[in-house]
């Protein structure tokens, strides 16, 4: 059988092969819908493109694709080393690296179209230090979180700052309407404008403004409660049912075309739904025996006009979960640790272009981005 085709026939069943997407096609006039397959994905191992500059990436920490097909990545050149960026260093000890601006875009091809983001440790007012977590909106600003120092910044595409939310180094709680703490994943509503923040490396909630003017409008906890930050919690207990009444580490967030926004509490192992306005919908726990970091990493809906299905980056485990989204059910899974062509260690940030690839960066000693594409599906109907 070929590489680029994986076999997932209906068992018993004979007849006509009916091929299909991974992604999901509408069935022949006549014919009987046969039930979804849960997508199946392989490894493109030639994107990106070698980058310019002798540039190389330090821990990727966010990766968006925006309306363009263009990805978007940020990174913390700050976990380079002093060997891996030799050609800087006073005096240069090597022929070879740099680090690569803290925000890089590429094209489809996998081609660095610029890079930005670069600030003296003196002046911080401007440029995204320690950036985490990436968002291109519907009236291409880029969205950038600076989770170690408290803000969300707002760029132009080519890097100029336009909007500040929170205050570097600034955290008065979950429960204040101004200041953010340790921000991460970022979601603009198309329709409304509107910024939810995954407000949850210090704070514990969702956080909405303006997308426009940054005003306050609303923020919620776990369960859609008010959070309170005095709580605790031992995520060992999780092995035995037991779950958090509030946010572990609120890590990335997303919404839905039917008007509901997934959650991912990381070291809570689990995904929160609500509607816009906080409204607790569902919850859904993915490997709670998951300690250290934690599971709920990242989350992505397919590109199907149904969205029928939800991915779900796991940095500690190193994989990606893929989940039926109507129920919430895990039907599958792709990835595995290791440093190798497909593999991946602690992916952090993940996206999906128009043709569904999934884009992967990963966090720790592998430093990249791989693209994973949907492959062909066999299935047969009677």
């Amino acid at each position: 059988m070929p590489n680029d085709l994986i076999a997932r026939p209906l068992a018993a069943l004979l007849g006509c092969a009916l091929l299909t997407m991974a992604l999901g096609t509408n069935p022949a006039a006549g014919q009987a819908k046969p039930a979804a397959a849960a997508p199946v994905f392989k490894v493109d191992p030639s994107w990106p493109l070698e980058m310019p500059n002798n540039w190389i990436l330090g821990a990727v920490t966010g990766v968006f694709v925006d309306a363009r097909n263009h990805v978007w990545v940020t990174h913390l050149p700050e976990t380079l080393t002093e060997e891996e960026t030799s050609i800087i260093q006073k005096p240069p000890i090597g022929t070879c690296c740099a680090p690569a601006p803290p925000v890089i875009e590429f094209d489809p091809q996998g081609k660095v179209v610029q890079g930005w983001g670069q600030g003296t440790m003196e002046d911080t007012s401007n440029w995204p230090r320690n950036p985490h977590g990436i968002f291109v909106d519907h009236n291409n600003f880029v969205w950038v979180g600076t989770y170690m120092h408290h803000r969300v910044m707002k760029f132009t595409r080519d890097g100029k700052l336009v909007l500040t939310i929170g205050q570097y180094d600034k955290n008065a709680g979950s429960n204040d309407t101004t200041l953010l703490g340790g921000p991460a994943g970022i979601w603009v509503d198309p329709k409304t404008n509107e910024a939810y923040i995954a407000d949850g490396y210090r704070n514990r909630r969702v956080i909405v403004v303006d997308g426009a003017t940054g005003k306050y409008l609303r923020h919620w906890g776990a369960y859609g409660e008010k959070p309170d930050d005095t709580e605790k919690f031992d995520p060992k207990t999780m092995v035995s049912g037991a779950l958090p009444r509030q946010f572990s580490t609120v890590h990335g967030l997303t919404g839905t075309n039917d008007g509901k926004i997934y959650v991912a509490d990381r070291r809570g192992n689990r995904i929160q739904v609500f509607d816009h306005q906080g409204k607790f919908l569902a919850e859904k726990v993915i490997a709670p025996a998951t300690l250290s970091s934690g599971s709920a990493f990242v989350l992505v809906p397919s590109i199907d006009a149904q969205q029928q299905w939800l991915y779900m980056a796991d940095g500690t485990n190193h994989k990606v979960w893929i989940l039926r989204r109507s129920d919430l059910e895990v039907v599958g899974e792709f990835g595995h640790g290791g440093r190798q062509v497909g593999q991946m260690l602690r992916p952090h940030g993940m996206s999906i272009d128009s043709q569904g690839n999934l884009y992967v960066g990963e966090a720790s000693t592998g430093r990249r981005v791989q693209k994973f594409t949907p492959q062909l599906v066999t299935r047969r109907v009677q």
